[in-house]
């Protein structure tokens, strides 16, 4: 997970080979118009200003997340109001409109950084400044709430814990507990925080809704779409194509998985898969229900170090710097040390901070193969800033070429983490230990397509709702779960109640809001990316492809990486894959799962 604007100052060796490319000002040989440069000059006014504030803004987010206490909390709003005050002003969004007016007699990349300017201004417009306020206000207290909150298996009289427990600790339960009594007990603790976070989403959703209809746009849903030149109704077309893509598959999971759950846990075969039978809060992922595809005894006696400075060898193997200094100085990348007040966010992120050389990265890592695939991931974020932060690539476009593909090369390299070759050439899987070839397949499919009807099916239908449909507070819950039911085939262990709110557990509900159809489309990126890396460039089987220690793989990573937001998305992705964005290449990863989910479903109950 990427976390604010990224920044970065990177190596310049790529400058030259890439300049042609990016096809940036330097170097264009057209005339600047008088408005051309009158929109250069106010971007570099702009730009100049924002900076500064932007990284005192970051840096107290930073302190916010990694040591939560009311002070800096405080502070975290002191800092973002100062620079909604100036991001949101009156003067950049009048006059970034009007120089918007003229971009026909505007150089692209004026109207790419102009356009992103204005998208940033609607999440804070100062003609709204209390309602601004307020979100800032609220934002900070429901991360800190998230950041700060102490999980709890068991209560006592009066409600005082008798059995605190962590996020990482909850996870290790629903991975691997057979005991149905301890797996409910897990799953509903690690629930209650959605009680304490409902009421500031009642806040929230007002607030963010007032911004954006503020700026023009029906809601804050469809400010967060505009990121990426659609609409509402084309981001949602988008996304129930790829649930309609893989349901075929989907189905054959979900058929497969509930009979395997039934029988382990020696319970009648339900029609919905009751949640805390699965291994993730969310049922996002379905962990462990191939025990040949268990990697766990393979990092036994590895270090939480290892995890991640095996993460940064895989990157410099393919050309990329080495992580400068201060990353492994100001990162907090373990679990906080049990029996410490300091609490934090135990969501995995990726961050920027200065706008220079500070990059850092959050984390609980543990040695084990579900940290081993995220630390690869949050280093896909941090090599990205790196890569995109030249003179040649303008801060307001210093990002993803769309939120997506920030997303999609950390899932990219998380999915060659898990490529057999590259596991062997580390020493974590030695000849004649792999998992079944077939197997191996199948329980990648129970994370990757498992995924998408969680992510474009329950998030993104959810969050349409919130904010483009003002679904009220009272209906959360039971719209919450009926998404669940209809996308991925899921049921709560229990009746919940109204008072609760289950959505409110994913922390992107509440601080990464409306965005998170990012990662449906990330999921349809990485597998296009890895096809045409195994296809074309290394000639090696998509499932069993190794990248490590291919200049090639690199460079080629490196031409996107370095583009930024400077040319549109699609063009991008054409440009790197030769086709659209779509679910191809996905379906062709798992084409050999047909036939065998048919065999192994043959003569059960699949109805749902």
């Amino acid at each position: 997970m990427s976390r604010r604007l990224p920044i970065l100052v990177a190596s310049s060796a790529l400058a030259a080979t890439l300049l042609a490319t990016l096809g940036l000002h330097a170097g264009s040989s057209r005339k600047a118009t008088p408005q051309e440069r009158e929109a250069r000059a106010f971007l570099e006014v702009a730009s100049g200003l924002v900076q500064p504030l932007q990284t005192v803004a970051n840096q107290a987010a930073w302190t916010a997340a990694t040591d939560v206490t009311p002070e800096h909390t405080a502070a975290r709003t002191a800092a973002d109001k100062a620079l909604a005050a100036v991001s949101g002003s009156k003067l950049v969004i009048g006059k970034t409109r009007a120089l918007l007016k003229q971009k026909s007699d505007l150089d692209p990349l004026s109207v790419r950084q102009l356009t992103k300017l204005l998208l940033a201004a609607a999440d804070n417009p100062a003609t709204l400044p209390e309602v601004v306020a307020k979100r800032i206000e609220a934002e900070a207290r429901q991360s800190a709430i998230l950041d700060g909150y102490a999980f709890c298996l068991q209560a006592g009289p009066g409600g005082a814990c008798v059995r605190p427990t962590s996020a990482n600790d909850i996870d290790e339960i629903l991975r691997k507990s057979r005991n149905l009594k301890e797996r409910e007990q897990a799953w509903v603790a690690s629930k209650e925080i959605g009680r304490k976070l409902k009421p500031g989403l009642t806040e929230l959703q007002t607030l963010r809704n007032q911004v954006a209809r503020e700026m023009g746009y029906s809601s804050f849903f469809a400010l967060q779409v505009a990121d990426y030149g659609m609409t509402v109704a084309e981001m949602m077309e988008l996304v129930d194509g790829m649930i309609a893509a893989v349901a075929p598959v989907y189905d054959g999971l979900h058929c497969f998985a509930k009979h395997t759950l039934a029988q382990r846990y020696k319970q009648p075969v339900p029609r919905l898969i009751p949640a805390h039978w699965i291994g993730n809060r969310w049922a996002q992922s379905w962990p462990g229900l191939i025990d040949s595809a268990n990697l766990d005894p393979f990092f036994k006696n590895k270090s939480r170090e290892f995890i991640v400075r095996t993460a940064e060898d895989f990157y410099v193997s393919l050309g990329f710097p080495r992580l400068p200094e201060s990353f492994w100085q100001k990162s907090d990348l373990y679990p906080v040390d049990r029996g410490s007040p300091r609490k934090k966010n135990s969501h995995a992120s990726a961050w920027h901070i200065d706008g220079e050389g500070d990059v850092r990265s959050l984390m609980s890592v543990e040695p084990n193969p579900q940290w081993f695939g995220t630390a690869h991931h949050e280093l896909g974020h941090i090599y990205y800033y790196m890569s995109y932060t030249r003179p040649e690539v303008p801060f307001l476009l210093r990002a993803g070429a769309n939120r997506a593909f920030h997303e999609a090369v950390g899932e990219l390299v998380r999915l060659a983490s898990e490529q057999m070759p590259y596991l062997r050439k580390l020493g974590l899987v030695r000849q004649g230990q792999e998992p079944d070839a077939a197997g191996w397949l199948l329980q990648t499919a129970l994370d990757s397509i498992v995924f998408l009807p969680f992510a474009a099916g329950t998030m993104t239908h959810f969050e349409r709702d919130l904010y483009e449909g003002e679904l009220p507070p009272s209906e959360w819950q039971a719209r919450w779960w009926q998404y669940v039911s209809r996308y991925q085939g899921v049921q709560a262990p229990k009746a919940r109640g109204e008072e609760l709110c289950d959505a409110c557990t994913k922390t992107h509900i509440n601080d990464d809001p409306a965005q998170y159809y990012d990662y449906a489309l990330a999921s349809l990126i990485k597998f296009q990316l890895h096809d045409h890396i195994c296809t074309k460039i290394l000639k090696q089987d998509v499932r069993a492809c190794d990248y490590s220690g291919s200049q090639e793989v690199g460079h080629f990573l490196q031409k996107i990486l370095a583009k930024g937001a400077a040319r549109d998305w699609r063009e991008v992705m054409r440009e790197a894959t030769g086709e659209d964005i779509g679910p191809r290449a996905m379906l062709a990863y798992f084409e050999p799962l047909v036939a065998d989910l048919e065999k192994r479903n043959l003569g059960l109950d699949c109805s749902r």
